[in-house]
């Protein structure tokens, strides 16, 4: 890192960190190769389901999509407890070298089983990549204002892939049959390996302070230390709010474009592009912004945000046909891009401040696991209920989903927010030296400290108190 300070406000401010950390600017770089190259497998996966299926190539789709979240939410913490310990480095290369051999492969299928099985082994080598990318990330940048850019850097590329993703495959398709987008998809892997093994990443995190427990305890590890911190536990529940609202925007933009306004195939992507230029716009604010104001701040309201706007598209859609109506949903789909980044993008700083260094990674994989189950739960909803029961029926349940959830992180999350809370320790005998301060209390001992759970002699069970 050189002396340079760093750059405030807006799109300078981000690139400065890429200037200035260039070991996390190679990790960006792959980053966004592999993103391009998912996007690539995305269309071409599309096009080889008709393929095989024909007229039921979207029942295909749906099923490979299943497989996708079910890998993520039931692989992540498993595999990030086995590879706890090892580097970083040939696990993420591993990672994306059986992603492009499952590329390389896809294109030479001949059954529909043949997709998903090779689909699970793709997803599962992801389960493997990102929350080890995830966690490795605010060890290469310390610094909370380099750290909060990275993570606005990240999502903007996720945003720009949806957009830009298919305008490639679009010009690619119009010289070269879709069999060779799965060639791209390989390259972005093998690119994004490439720069893995170029960047200078620290070594494994140092071993959790209980040692070497058994497997299972190093599976739940994550997902304890979410459930024993009050702001993760409130992040679960935000998730679940911008979940309900995404799921609605990713699977019936078609109905809405095509059945409900009658309009044209070609107005879809444009009702997308709304829903990303919304998140895009989000993420390039939110590094001045979180400067200003706590996460607290800006999150809590995106999720009553998420709520109110699912129950006024159900108002909106039992309303009479009109031409207003079409820039109305545009307003409402990138409003709903805003709220998915203003909850999303922080998420890495929640983390990083309630979990140790150990932790970090067995903490993403909870994460990362569990903010998919929340997609898995709100992506049938916005798709079986919608076709059963209509879009404004499927709106005003997601947005009562999206209500709750955000009434149960308002619950949850203490305000003001600190890594300092009142807990009661309930396995420490009189006299241990954490206790010094402590006071009887609830069959254990009540003090203050700062709220990391590697830090805590008797982790399990804990009953943390908020004010």
């Amino acid at each position: 890192m050189t002396g340079e300070q760093p750059v405030t406000g807006g799109g300078k401010a981000m690139l400065s960190v890429l200037r200035r950390h260039r070991g996390y600017r190679r990790l960006f770089t792959a980053q966004v190769i592999a993103l391009v190259g998912t996007g690539l497998a995305t269309v071409a996966l599309s096009l080889l389901a008709y393929d095989l299926a024909g007229s039921h190539a979207g029942s295909v789709l749906g099923t490979a999509l299943a497989i996708k979240m079910v890998a993520y939410v039931g692989l992540a913490p498993l595999i990030s407890a086995l590879a706890r310990q090892l580097p970083p480095r040939p696990l993420l290369v591993s990672a994306d070298l059986v992603r492009a051999a499952v590329a390389l492969a896809l294109p030479f299928v001949d059954a529909v089983w043949q997709v998903y099985a090779l689909v699970f082994v793709l997803q599962a080598a992801s389960a493997t990549f990102t929350p080890a990318f995830q966690s490795l990330i605010p060890r290469l940048l310390p610094a909370e204002d380099d750290y909060t850019r990275a993570l606005s850097l990240s999502r903007l590329a996720y945003d720009l892939e949806v957009l830009f993703s298919p305008l490639l495959a679009a010009a690619l398709l119009s010289r070269i049959t879709y069999d060779w987008l799965f060639l791209g998809t390989v390259i972005g892997f093998l690119g994004s390996a490439a720069l893995v093994l170029s960047a200078a990443l620290p070594g494994p995190a140092a071993a959790p302070a209980d040692g070497a427990p058994g497997l299972a305890a190093r599976i739940t590890r994550g997902t304890r230390v979410l459930l024993a911190t009050p702001r993760l536990r409130a992040l679960l529940a935000l998730t679940l709010a911008i979940a309900a609202g995404g799921a609605m925007v990713m699977v019936n933009t078609i109905g809405y474009v095509r059945d409900h306004l009658g309009r044209a195939a070609s107005d879809v992507p444009v009702a997308l592009g709304a829903y990303g230029a919304g998140s895009i716009a989000a993420a390039l604010l939110l590094p001045t912004l979180l400067r200003r104001v706590s996460d607290h701040t800006l999150m809590l309201p995106a999720a009553f945000a998420s709520a109110a706007l699912l129950l006024a598209l159900a108002a909106l859609t039992r309303t009479g046909a009109g031409a207003w109506q079409w820039p109305v949903l545009l307003a409402i789909w990138c409003a709903f891009g805003v709220t998915e980044s203003v909850i999303m993008t922080p998420t890495g700083r929640l983390i990083r401040r309630s979990a140790s260094a150990a932790d970090l990674n067995a903490t993403f994989a909870a994460q990362f696991s569990l903010a998919h189950g929340c997609w898995l739960l709100t992506y049938p909803v916005a798709g079986w209920l919608g076709s059963a029961a209509g879009l404004a029926v499927v709106a005003l349940v997601l947005g009562a989903v999206a209500l709750g959830a955000a009434l149960a992180a308002w619950r949850l999350w203490p305000a003001p927010d600190t890594s300092y809370l009142p807990h009661v320790h309930t396995t420490l005998a009189y006299g241990h030296p954490h206790l010094a301060d402590a006071q009887p209390a609830g069959g254990g001992w009540r003090h203050t400290h700062e709220f990391v759970i590697d830090d805590l002699h008797d982790r399990w069970p804990l009953r943390p108190h908020h004010t």
